[in-house]
């Protein structure tokens, strides 16, 4: 197999590399983007993600390890290691990355297999951690579906699929409005429950094991009112200290840990 070998920061095709490692409208704009680390471009594979391009710094990662990583044919190219280092994203590298194309996350292209899908909505979330760690529980729980409500960040940011730990590739996950996502959700028939503060009942007195859609917004401003109407139930964790809300990551980990309990229990 073919490897080129480019050596200098200067290179064109490593300027347009660069500015998709730092800039959402470069990534929107090809529909490329990178992933950093071994573990993370498995994972898109495993995802069904297809990969345009391979670089790697050969005294960090061989060839013999891209030949284990890669077996479909992918364009190669061996880089020096400014060149890794002007497109790595962490302080900790592996020596690997690759260009990949982006999936579609449109709601009509959402498939669900199961008759009682356990699915996460998240209204609004800008912060890259909070969205990784969110995509991470997800996969932990192996929820059916991810929904992002208005996003506020480009899915395929840096920060996003090193916080994820590439989960962000193995969810399956749709974005869109809050008013296309509930009328997404009763075209489906599948019950709303909304975490808020107002007119709530505690999350483990719900029977979860049905069709599900948890939804969670911001610790700032909590749900749109939309989604408060929209609820077949609003639901509320209870806090036991002086706050009255939690890292959405956090809360969302409890309410979908909740349904899987209730779905272990039933079966």
């Amino acid at each position: 197999m073919i490897t080129k070998v480019i050596s200098s920061t200067q290179n064109p095709f490593i300027k347009e590399l660069v500015l998709l490692k730092d800039k959402s409208r470069a990534r929107k704009k090809s529909g490329l983007f990178l992933i950093e680390g071994a573990r993370e471009i498995g994972l898109a594979l495993k995802g069904g993600y297809h990969l345009d391009t391979i670089l790697f710094y050969p005294e960090l990662f061989s060839e013999t390890d891209l030949d284990q990583l890669v077996k479909d044919f992918v364009n190669r190219i061996e880089v020096s290691k400014d060149v890794y280092q002007k497109l790595a994203h962490r302080d900790t590298t592996e020596g690997v990355l690759a260009v990949a194309k982006h999936k579609v996350h449109a709601l009509e292209s959402v498939i669900l297999n199961s008759k009682t899908p356990l699915i996460l909505v998240a209204e609004a979330p800008e912060k890259p951690g909070n969205i990784g760690a969110i995509l991470r529980t997800a996969d932990a729980a192996n929820v059916d579906l991810v929904i992002i409500a208005n996003p506020k960040t480009d899915l395929y940011n840096p920060n996003i699929i090193r916080s994820s730990v590439g989960c962000v590739f193995t969810n399956q996950i749709a974005m869109g409005s809050t008013s296309e996502i509930i009328a997404f959700l009763k075209e489906k028939q599948i019950p709303i429950y909304c975490a808020a503060l107002q007119a709530s009942e505690n999350y483990h007195t719900q029977d979860f094991t049905k069709a599900t859609a948890l939804v969670v917004g911001t610790e700032a401003t909590g749900l749109s009112p939309e989604w408060l109407h929209a609820a077949t139930q609003n639901i509320i964790i209870p806090m036991q200290g002086e706050i009255d809300s939690m890292n959405v990551s956090v809360a969302a980990g409890i309410l979908i840990f909740e349904a899987v309990r209730q779905r272990l229990m039933s079966n």
